[in-house]
């Protein structure tokens, strides 16, 4: 295990400490708690970024064909596509 110095804005660690006591937990084990899970998301990332470099776009088009296609919802509409600056 290994030992860290942290500093933080006073405000930050008001609400740390608030959060972890709301948990139930240390203010450590919050923050290797929240530590691990941005590790975690970073890891995920870079595996579906390595994934998707060895995917052929004919294989992202077959995958995509094979959603149902429904009645678009509110909010879910496409975006009208923009002009770029300077295009005729």
């Amino acid at each position: 295990m290994s030992t860290l110095s942290l500093r933080l804005p006073d405000s930050l660690h008001r609400n740390l400490k608030q959060a972890a006591e709301a948990d139930g937990i240390s203010i450590n084990h919050f923050v290797s708690l929240a530590v691990a899970e941005k590790l975690s998301a970073m890891q995920t990332l870079d595996i579906i970024s390595e994934r998707a470099k060895g995917a052929s776009h004919s294989a992202f088009v077959r995958a995509m064909s094979l959603v149902p296609r429904g009645e678009i919802v509110a909010g879910d509409e496409p975006r009208p596509k923009r002009r770029r600056i300077g295009a005729p």
